[in-house]
């Protein structure tokens, strides 16, 4: 098939630089065009820094353009290019995801600017998919979620489908690359840092019950710990109907198998897999079949896509406790969002054919 142009809005961070190793031989979508801050505009796709332990991909030759130009947008559209993926810090993205889409050219986004806007579609693919028609309306902006809510709403959302979920705690261990590179380099380096991730919480909390259309109590604590990559949470969940270990593994096992999602590109073989014990180090590239210990990310698109469930126990006979983890800037950051746009490329909601002025 003829893979659709799309364009990263980020070229030196850790999300664009994830974005751009995942996009180096997807089979659906081709790396036309990196636009980014003027760091590094005019600069050799090649020359900027690359900053991920893997080894850089094969990449096409491509100028670093300005991410700010409605010039840069015109002639992108004019070229054909459908998707930008923006890795666009918050602020940024607050005024220049608009000037994308305005331009014509659909933005999937990994920045939480536009979550839970009105006509901006917050997704997540197993959990709910029918957001993405965006009621009828044309699909030109849509958000993926924050990291860490991904290995607390999958576990819940398969547990909430069978026991109706009453009421959760969820506390956090997360490593550092949430922060930033620069960030997560000095705390490794130094050895210091701050666990305090100010409004993590409530963010977490908020788009949780946005994307299950859930209202309940829930008590949310965040923080950072030294380990460069993975979100580790901790939950314990109060449901209406009855449980036992033995039903909720087979619930959440079950919920995974109907809700895979085997025709895209990235997703993961089974979004959940279920273990005895988490072992951070072990279980990082989880891609719902095994464990990879040294992927290629740039390949093998589904490693670091699943969420690992384990220590799944039953205190009473109806509370679950149980933890889960996952690849914070893969499943919870690019690996997300260009997930997020083959579901709706799947789906048939996104031109392949720009309409030109």
């Amino acid at each position: 098939m003829e893979r659709i142009k799309v364009a990263v809005l980020g070229a030196g961070g850790l999300v664009a630089q994830r974005l751009q190793q995942r996009l180096a031989n997807h089979p659906w979508f081709e790396l036309t065009a990196v636009a980014g801050s003027p760091r590094f505009q005019n600069h050799g796709l090649g020359d900027v820094p690359w900053i991920l332990d893997e080894q850089r991909p094969e990449l096409p030759p491509l100028n670093v353009l300005d991410v700010a130009s409605a010039d840069t947008v015109s002639e992108l559209f004019n070229s054909g290019v459908v998707i930008a993926f923006s890795s666009l810090p918050r602020e940024q993205a607050a005024q220049l995801e608009p000037l994308w889409v305005n331009g014509g050219i659909t933005v999937f986004s990994n920045a939480s600017a536009f979550r839970g806007a009105r006509g901006v579609p917050l997704v997540i693919p197993e959990v709910n998919p029918t957001s993405l028609e965006n009621g009828g309306e044309d699909l030109n902006h849509a958000c993926a979620t924050n990291c860490t809510l991904l290995p607390l709403i999958l576990p819940l959302a398969a547990l909430h489908e069978t026991y109706g979920l009453k009421q959760y705690t969820m506390r956090s261990e997360q490593g550092l690359s949430g922060g930033g590179h620069e960030y997560m380099m000095s705390a490794l380096q130094n050895g210091h840092f701050s666990s305090e991730i100010p409004g993590e919480a409530e963010k977490t909390e908020a788009e949780f019950s946005h994307i299950l259309g859930w209202e309940g109590d829930a008590s949310l604590t965040c923080q950072r710990v030294m380990r460069a990559d993975g979100h580790h949470v901790f939950v314990e969940a109060t449901f209406e109907r009855p449980v036992d270990a033995e039903s909720v593994q087979l619930a959440l096992e079950t919920w995974s198998q109907n809700h895979s999602m085997g025709d895209l590109p990235s997703a993961p073989k089974q979004p959940l897999t279920v273990v005895d014990r988490i072992q951070p180090a072990v279980h990082l590239f989880a891609d719902g079949e095994g464990f990879p210990v040294h992927p290629n990310p740039a390949k093998d698109l589904a490693a670091g896509m699943a969420v690992v469930v384990g220590n799944v126990t039953c205190p009473s006979s109806t509370t679950v406790r149980f933890e889960a983890y996952s690849h914070n800037t893969v499943r919870g950051a690019a690996g997300g969002v260009i997930f997020l746009a083959e579901l709706a490329y799947w789906k048939g909601l996104v031109s392949t054919k720009p309409v030109h002025p």
